[in-house]
């Protein structure tokens, strides 16, 4: 697998949507999709564990090079994806998407059915069906959202790097993929870096969730799907915790073929901290963990 992948654009519909693609033609294809306020080359370190595959991953609208235009509702993220794999043209892929990606790989997986063999979700940010009938963040405006402060302007991707490195849950990451994030996660802006995916827009996105439910979506998936649970710690203090899992328990359960895996020694940050684990489950449909 080459190191440095093509960076390309895709003119959607309703945005300009940059991927990043690796290997070549002909060699079986797996999409990746990421999570809320990250961008696609965070998928490098799983990526170089992926033989002989021709692998595709996307910044989705509001991160990294892509538009960052709304809606931010989620259904929005699924549309896309779905789109730019019919305009690809990408059949009989492997679908995989962690958090915001796993909700975005699902929904593109009930419109455009034949474009996937098989869909492994790291844990996703699908909630138990009854979360769907209100706001589940509770907040009014994106200003009220904690992620809308977050700090934006940094002097460069080591300084961003320095800072998280020894803060958790960014220590628990390996190292080379806390890089890529800081990396590719900042874009030049006059004399210094700015996030590439903006505080606000981040904040819209995750209240972008409220009543987007997708379960009447995921009935009409018939493929095999694994879903890579983190672990659930007790929330009831009311503090927000993005380590935690979201998602539902008993997700599998809900697709025809689905299968769940329960990982609790791992945080949400399934693909950062364990990419090895991450590319056993995408190169063989049987993986344990």
């Amino acid at each position: 697998m080459n190191s440095q992948p093509l960076q390309k654009v895709f003119q959607g519909s309703q945005a300009r949507l940059t991927y990043f693609e690796w290997g070549t033609p002909g060699h079986p294809i797996v999409v990746l999709a990421h999570a809320t306020g990250f961008h696609g080359r965070v998928w490098d370190q799983t990526v170089m564990r992926l033989r002989d595959r021709h692998v595709f991953a996307l910044d989705m609208r509001g991160h990294g090079r892509s538009d960052k235009g709304p809606p931010y509702s989620w259904e929005t993220f699924g549309r896309d994806l779905a789109e730019i794999m019919e305009g690809l043209d990408l059949k009989n892929g492997i679908g995989v998407g962690h958090s915001l990606g796993g909700y975005a790989v699902s929904y593109a997986a009930a419109l455009s059915p034949a474009r996937f063999d098989r869909l492994v979700l790291l844990d996703p940010v699908i909630f138990e069906p009854d979360a769907y009938q209100d706001n589940r963040y509770g907040f009014a405006r994106v200003e009220d959202h904690p992620v809308s402060r977050r700090r934006e302007k940094w002097t460069g991707w080591e300084a961003m790097y320095e800072r998280f490195k020894d803060r958790h849950p960014y220590s628990l990451w390996v190292p080379q993929t806390l890089k890529d994030y800081c990396r590719y996660g900042l874009i030049e802006s006059g004399d210094g870096f700015m996030l590439a995916c903006p505080a606000k827009v981040e904040a819209a996105i995750y209240m972008g969730h409220s009543l987007t439910d997708v379960y009447a979506l995921i009935k009409q998936i018939q493929i095999p799907v694994a879903v890579l649970r983190a672990q659930r710690k007790d929330t009831s203090d009311g503090n927000m915790d993005f380590s935690n899992s979201p998602t539902w328990k008993g997700l599998a359960e809900t697709f025809a073929k689905g299968r769940d895996v329960y990982l609790p020694h791992l945080t949400h940050f399934i693909p950062m901290q364990d990419p090895d684990l991450v590319a056993r489950f995408v190169l063989d449909a049987d993986a344990r963990s």
